[in-house]
């Protein structure tokens, strides 16, 4: 591709910059589009709604959105599309960063109707997927190494966020901490094209304004106290959004017929959603108003709000509102729907900050800026839910305009990912890559050795033997081989053991034993094998216990594949090193 349109002269590295900056372009304008397209949508359903309008309508446009999603999924795109950022990073970690071209589009259309008709999930996940889709494609377009491919991947995916939220520093963050991109700061320069230029086309094109308004007071030192202990809690709340999602999702998914799961989940959320209009769409609205210190505004039409004069009671709503978040989120996405967990993360944050003040103000202890902890929530949730403090530092600032509140952005993040770590090493996007053995980390080693597939490394060039062949047998396999191990197979293929030229030297030119030695004599067990899907980690650790150089490769059915020797995975190793290191 670059040949064709006459910029031979050009370094990889040259053109890395080039197609970072039309990456951003690309991933700006999508967030911009995702962004317009839920607003005409969700307007167009919900614009016309008065008082005295039956809100019995916010049961049925939650399911009917995940319905028109699923099918178009299902017979239209026909590819699991959903948990955006987990789709990343999987692809960068077993996919050689490669993503499908359809996802440049498809995720925008199918999360877009998803939250347009009020389902309770994030854009910025579909969003993700889209910019570094658009990276991908673009990379693997003008034949670039996996090694900047899988940059210009980042680049679509910092670019991504950078538009959606017109915080490039954010976006990023976004790309080195929670992709978790093994790349060198070489590789800054172009996430920062991408990411600029994202954040510029945003700007162009939607204002100036920051994403959140917020009317906050200035920081006090004697609040600290109380931000460590927000930061305590939002941990915990962390703890309770992962697992009860990997929970809701596990269940839902146990429903084996699409639409019955489809039936089951659109009910479900149709119903907390008219019990707690909060809980409708992606809840940015609510946030803002909590944001501005006005969370009666946030309760919305509730059937509740009778009751509000009590403030213990404003509060349990709240509380119930926090914990149901994550239930209907689930509900969404397991039911045919497509968005993500950043916005309920947000969502969540900000409810779980607000919560915080506002107890401590009931109880006359002290007086606290709810707004203010409010903000900061987003931030602890954040840190905890995504494992990722620095990005949920700087994106709180950055599209809430909050830095004078820097000082407790800080403190109550490092407490919530501090409190989480203690509990789950793996952030909500990694878990379920993490128990298949596919996620690529900062570590070298282990991102090689997740890189690496025993498939692209069997050697099958070994000559087999059945068990009761005899000796002048295995001399003629011999006079044929290249090689000096013999893998011994009975009538089923399945692998029995194998000879070593090394065992059989002293009597392979003994013609008078040729007919009366038989090869089931002469062979040896083989110490360990290797499954031809096994995980690489697990195969380096049984040549570490055996001390073997060679070891069989079976299949399920303990059927022969070949065999993977020592020396051809370090060749593997160090060229799959220079490509995950920036040299």
């Amino acid at each position: 591709m670059r040949e064709s349109i006459g910029l031979k002269k050009l370094t990889e590295n040259q053109w890395l910059l080039i197609l970072a900056f039309f990456t951003g372009l690309g991933s700006g304008g999508a967030a911009v589009l995702l962004k317009t397209l839920i607003h005409w949508i969700s307007s167009g359903l919900t614009g016309w709604f008065s008082e005295g309008t039956d809100y019995l309508l916010l049961f049925v446009y939650p399911g009917l959105g995940m319905l028109i999603s699923m099918l178009l999924v299902r017979y239209v795109i026909r590819d699991d599309i959903s948990h955006g950022v987990t789709k990343v990073l999987h692809a960068v970690s077993s996919d050689e960063s490669r993503i499908r071209p359809h996802n440049t589009f498809s995720s925008i259309l199918t999360s877009s109707i998803t939250i347009g008709f009020g389902g309770s999930v994030g854009a910025e996940a579909p969003i993700v997927y889209t910019g570094a889709a658009i990276g991908s494609n673009l990379g693997r377009k003008f034949g670039l190494s996996y090694k900047n491919i899988t940059i210009l991947l980042g680049c679509g995916a910092a670019g991504a966020v950078a538009g959606i939220f017109r915080a490039p520093m954010a976006g990023i963050l976004f790309t080195l901490e929670i992709l978790l991109f093994n790349i060198s700061m070489n590789s800054i320069l172009p996430l920062l094209t991408s990411s600029v230029t994202a954040a510029a086309v945003s700007y162009l094109l939607l204002g100036y304004d920051v994403s959140f308004t917020t009317s906050i007071d200035p920081f006090m030192m004697a609040n600290i106290p109380y931000y460590i202990f927000l930061g305590l809690f939002c941990g915990m709340v962390s703890l309770y959004f992962i697992r009860m999602t990997m929970f809701m999702e596990d269940r839902i998914h146990s429903i084996g017929n699409a639409y019955l799961r489809w039936l089951v989940s659109s009910i479900a959320l149709g119903v907390l959603i008219y019990v707690f209009p909060p809980l409708y769409g992606e809840g940015y609205t609510g946030l803002e108003h909590m944001l501005n210190g006005a969370p009666m505004k946030a309760v919305g039409d509730s059937m509740f709000d009778v009751f509000f004069d009590n403030g213990w009671l404003l509060l349990a709503f709240f509380f119930v509102i926090m914990l149901a978040k994550v239930v209907t989120m689930s509900f969404t996405n397991a039911g045919g729907g497509v968005g993500g967990t950043f916005g309920p993360t947000l969502i969540v944050g900000g409810i779980a900050g607000f919560l915080v003040a506002r107890f401590i103000n009931l109880t006359g202890i002290h007086t606290l800026p709810e707004a203010n902890f409010a903000l900061v929530g987003m931030a602890g949730l954040m840190a905890g839910v995504m494992q990722a403090p620095m990005t949920a530092i700087f994106l709180i600032a950055e599209i809430t305009g909050g830095y004078e509140l820097l000082m407790p952005l800080i403190i109550t993040s490092l407490v919530a990912f501090g409190v989480i770590r203690i509990f789950e090493p793996y952030s909500i996007y990694s878990k379920r890559l993490a128990r298949r053995g596919e996620l690529l980390t900062h570590d070298s080693d282990s991102a090689v050795l997740t890189l690496l597939h025993i498939s692209s490394l069997v050697e099958t060039d070994f000559i087999p033997v059945r068990m009761e062949a005899t000796l002048g047998d295995l001399v003629g396999a011999i006079t044929k081989s290249r090689r000096n191990l013999f893998p011994v197979l009975d009538e089923n293929g399945v692998f029995q053991g194998f000879i070593s030229l090394d065992d059989i030297r002293s009597i392979m030119f003994d013609r008078e034993k040729y007919d009366s030695v038989h090869v089931y004599e002469l062979m040896s067990m083989a110490p360990d094998f290797v499954l031809e899907d096994e995980r690489m980690d697990a195969v380096m650790a049984k040549f570490e216990a055996t001390g073997a150089w060679n070891l069989p490769v079976l299949d399920a059915g303990r059927k022969y594949v070949g065999f993977v020797s020592k020396s051809k995975i370090f060749t593997s190793y160090r060229n799959r090193l220079r490509d995950v290191t920036q040299e």
